[in-house]
């Protein structure tokens, strides 16, 4: 609204200047016709000018006036985001590229809005209901709180147990108040770089549609798999990152008496586990083997019990949304307050860079598409995430 207001005013502007001009002329003119009974070639050639301008400023005031009544009114749609395959193969960098010559340019990966006209604002017929949007897989990084890096190394403090001694005392107490204990310890986690490319045809460049396909099918989803197993499994050692499932805790059944215990009651008792250590888990990876498992289970007159094959529903079990991700292990699970107990950083997100100038590109008209991102993961309380497995456990009882 700000800019749009803006533009208004600069039109405003614009056409008090031509009627300014208007009226300067229609003085000479009265001139003119007084002294020679015509209007000058110059002075009629200016008065059409002027009258087109204030025409075209008036057509755009009016349109600028329609958008913030339709903005004030709760019209309005907004642009639709892009795809890093479309931002690069769109960009500027992109199209004045030339593969025939040296050089190479980037594009960072940031998903941005188009700067559209004020056309695109305005609302479309309305079609009654809710039409949903395609399920996407999501990934690990998607339940955990990610922020900006500014090292390749970084340095925090982790608790690693809480005693909780609080307790009523009287007015004026003989004993000392309780004492509660914390215990912390300085642990540090590194970020390291994810990668890699191909080689493609420089008439590649050449179609938008295609340089989209190759990125976004291709360089950007393989990034991310690969980022989900080092968020997940990575070892730690070397240039790995130490993983969520590296460093959880073992399941272990704090006192809960379950009967013909199931994949589902371990799932919930290690969420339990996970609230035992003051957090709440707010998530659950899976296998997709063993999500597909829990999602075709049945009661005895064949209804599903969780999976709508006609719906949209997003997955999840227990109200959590549900990772299944082939980074894990049959069998296995993970779960955890992903929010509050680690935390995933960013020092440099995911772009992509084009050049020539990689070994023999040059003279094979090919060009390198190098697809890249600095990642870390800090786990601040490994009790806040649970590990385990499903082994010897049917998915519901019998």
């Amino acid at each position: 609204m700000n800019q749009l207001d803006q533009d208004i005013k600069d039109i405003n502007a614009s056409l008090a200047k031509v009627n300014d001009q208007l009226k300067a002329h229609a003085e000479q003119a009265q001139k003119d016709i007084k002294a020679h009974a015509q209007l000058s070639e110059e002075t009629k050639a200016k008065v059409d000018q002027l009258l087109t301008s204030q025409g075209q400023l008036q057509a755009e005031l009016q349109a600028a006036q329609q958008v913030i009544a339709k903005l004030e009114q709760g019209g309005g749609t907004p642009a639709k985001a892009r795809t890093i395959g479309e931002v690069v193969a769109t960009s500027d960098a992109c199209r004045n590229f030339n593969p025939g010559m040296q050089g190479s340019f980037t594009v960072k990966a940031a998903i941005t809005r188009e700067d559209n006209s004020a056309g695109s604002l305005i609302e479309p017929q309305r079609v009654p209901g809710i039409v949903a949007t395609p399920n996407q897989r999501l990934f690990l990084r998607d339940l955990l709180n990610f922020g900006p890096a500014t090292s390749d190394t970084i340095d925090y403090v982790r608790e690693t147990g809480f005693t909780n001694n609080a307790n009523v005392v009287g007015e004026n107490p003989t004993d000392p108040k309780p004492e509660s204990d914390l215990k912390f310890e300085l642990d540090s986690a590194k970020v390291v770089t994810i990668a890699h490319w191909i080689r493609a045809s420089k008439q590649v460049l050449r179609d938008a549609s295609q340089l989209q396909a190759y990125i976004n099918g291709r360089l950007m989803y393989g990034l991310k798999l690969k980022e989900e197993l080092q968020l997940l499994k990575g070892s730690g050692v070397g240039l790995n990152i130490n993983g969520l499932h590296t460093q959880a805790t073992a399941y272990a059944n704090p006192g809960v008496t379950v009967q013909n215990e199931t994949a589902l009651d371990r799932l919930r008792i290690s969420m339990l586990q996970v609230t035992l250590a003051e957090y709440e888990a707010d998530g659950i990876v899976l296998n997709p083997i063993d999500w597909t498992t829990i999602e075709l289970s049945k009661t005895a007159d064949n209804a599903y019990l969780f999976a709508t094959p006609r719906g949209l529903a997003v997955p999840g079990l227990w109200a959590r949304p549900v990772v299944a991700t082939k980074a894990m292990d049959a069998g296995d699970f993970l779960t955890g307050a992903f929010k509050m107990g680690a935390q995933g950083w960013d020092r440099e997100q995911a772009n992509i860079t084009v050049s020539n100038q990689d070994r023999d590109n040059f003279v094979k008209n090919m060009v390198t598409i190098l697809c890249e991102e600095d990642v870390g993961l800090t786990v601040f309380r490994p009790e806040a995430f649970v590990k385990g497995d499903f082994a010897g456990l049917p998915v519901v009882g019998p």
